[in-house]
């Protein structure tokens, strides 16, 4: 993986952008690997990665080793190696005053 990459669920519709990618690791969504291209069936979801996921926010871990950019959502939750990804808060703005 490497950034810039756009990454597919094998289990439901969610669409990614490495924003920026792990050394190492699998990025899954709904418990199954995410791929380059989608082929055939879909999988089922893992019912311990079944939040949504949410258009345009970003994910990482708290390592801050992965980001990605969702630019489709599903039903699956993201996770990297069985860890669930969490939302990137906004960075505050500084005061005008």
């Amino acid at each position: 993986m490497k950034a810039g990459s756009k990454l597919k669920s094998a289990v439901d519709d969610t669409e990614v952008l490495l924003v920026k990618a792990p050394a190492a690791g699998v990025l899954a969504c709904g418990g199954a690997p995410m791929v380059a291209e989608r082929t055939g069936e879909r999988g089922p979801i893992d019912p311990a990665f079944a939040e949504t996921t949410k258009m345009g926010k970003r994910y990482t871990d708290a390592a801050g080793t992965v980001e990605v950019l969702v630019i489709k959502p599903g039903a699956g939750s993201l996770s990297l190696d069985g860890v669930a990804l969490q939302l990137k808060d906004a960075k505050p703005l500084p005061s005008s005053d």
